[in-house]
């Protein structure tokens, strides 16, 4: 019923930019909040940034100063600008969202992605 897809990753030089979209489609009657979280090798998913409907932002400290998180909401759109990006930040970049659907309004249904690989290297 909801898809949630990410688009924009890939291999970057240490210093550089990129920038991560998320597009959900399906029957969506709201988004709530819309967050990108990440995972590397070996480690634990963590949360990256997160915004609300309303555009409140919140955002990891590995990252702050470095990314904005930002979203259109007639495109059902979020989008994460990572700039001077570190090896560090080397991960699958997972979109997440809180949405209600047409086919169950009373309910908010929790959807993922299904990742976008961000590779910082030299």
């Amino acid at each position: 019923q909801v898809q949630l897809v990410e688009s924009g990753g890939g291999l970057v030089q240490p210093g550089g930019s990129l920038r991560l979209s998320c597009a959900a489609s399906g029957s969506i009657f709201s988004i709530y909040d819309m967050t990108w979280y990440r995972q590397a090798p070996g480690k634990q998913r963590e949360l990256v940034a997160t915004i609300t409907s309303g555009g409140s932002t919140n955002y990891a400290d590995s990252v702050k100063g470095r990314f904005t998180i930002s979203r259109d909401n007639a495109k059902n759109t979020v989008y994460l600008q990572m700039n001077s990006l570190k090896p560090e930040d080397t991960a699958v970049y997972y979109c997440n969202a809180d949405i209600i659907t047409f086919q169950d309004p009373l309910r908010r249904r929790n959807y993922w992605g299904q990742g976008t690989q961000v590779t910082v290297s030299s």
